[in-house]
């Protein structure tokens, strides 16, 4: 009889929260990019150039974030990776 419903999980994906922050300031430096955008109307020049400039560090930390985020989830495990010192077979001469 099983007494425990679920095995142990273990601590949950690493990943998870910089992924999660990546999307948020993706989302955040889009929302100020159209709020900053010089086309809608008149605006000093200043005030643009730090919207505009606020909006593109939001979306490239965004950005970076998911980026090292999908590298983490997707590079080969170095665990199944032969070892080093393993012996290679000799070549057939030719």
């Amino acid at each position: 009889m099983i007494t425990e419903p679920y095995e142990d999980q273990g601590t949950g994906d690493p990943t998870a929260v910089p992924a999660a922050a990546g999307l948020a300031l993706l989302a955040i430096g889009g929302w100020l990019l159209t709020a900053a955008r010089p086309w809608n109307g008149p605006g000093h020049p200043v005030t643009l150039g730090v919207g505009w400039a606020a909006s593109a560090a939001l979306l490239l930390g965004g950005l970076a974030l998911l980026t090292r985020c999908v590298r983490t989830v997707h590079e080969a495990p170095q665990e199944h990776t032969p070892p080093q010192d393993a012996p290679t077979p000799p070549r057939p001469t030719t």
